[in-house]
């Protein structure tokens, strides 16, 4: 299974517009087959980074899968649509991504996705990506050992974040060494005080993940992303 994360850099003037062209067009369009299914529809939280920024996911089924959808939306009965997508935005940077082997999300369950817009409170996520100066695979195999399952391992009351999918670049789908965890504010309160306080000096000892991920790497960004209130996710 593929899946194609999007970045898109919303006309200001145009936001609701844009929401709604995705929310009507793109997720019932996507349903009517079993090619795709749009998974989240995000908004760059305000105040953490560029203005009217979105963030989609949408999972694509297999390779002939994105062949018929990318046709669709070349020359197909998506070719306006998307057209007029491009008017409500500036831009858009988009990755074909695959999901790493221990990811917890690997292949998307496309009859529990709706497909239809359902009221739900917003969810923050907090998207870390990295890019290493180690190989790609010692990498993202240190998030398993030194990140993931240490997570895994405490219970959900008291933990900040729970990932709950991992992915890098397909082959030609993006940037080589890059991979990105996606992962689900579990405590508001501790993602306020991760915001507001310095990391303790004891968390960046030798042995601890922060002192330890700089074996791998030093370049990394961390986004707050929430979830409209009608995203499938």
């Amino acid at each position: 299974m593929l899946y194609v994360h999007e970045v898109h850099e919303v006309r200001g003037r145009h936001e609701e517009d844009f929401e709604a062209a995705v929310r009507d067009g793109w997720m019932p369009t996507l349903a009517a087959d079993d090619d795709a299914r749009l998974m989240w529809f995000c908004h760059h939280v305000h105040g953490t980074g560029p203005a009217y920024n979105v963030v989609t996911l949408t999972a694509i089924r297999d390779g002939a899968a994105w062949e018929r959808l990318a046709r669709r939306l070349q020359t197909g009965d998506l070719a306006d649509w998307q057209t007029e997508l491009d008017a409500l935005r500036h831009g858009v940077t988009a990755s074909l991504m695959i999901p790493v082997p221990w990811s917890p999300l690997q292949e998307a369950d496309f009859a529990s996705v709706p497909t239809a817009p359902q009221d739900h409170d917003p969810v923050i996520y907090m998207e870390d990506t990295g890019w290493p100066h180690a190989s790609l695979a010692d990498y993202t195999g240190f998030w398993k050992t030194g990140y993931y399952e240490p997570m895994a391992a405490r219970p959900q009351e008291g933990r900040l974040l729970d990932i709950e999918f991992v992915f890098q670049p397909a082959y030609g789908g993006g940037r080589r060494k890059e991979a990105v965890l996606w992962q689900r504010v579990l405590d508001n309160d501790l993602l306020h005080n991760l915001l507001t306080r310095d990391t303790p000096a004891e968390l960046k000892q030798p042995g601890m993940f922060m002192h330890e991920a700089l074996n791998y790497r030093d370049q990394w960004r961390s986004r707050l992303l929430r979830t409209s209130r009608w995203s499938p996710l």
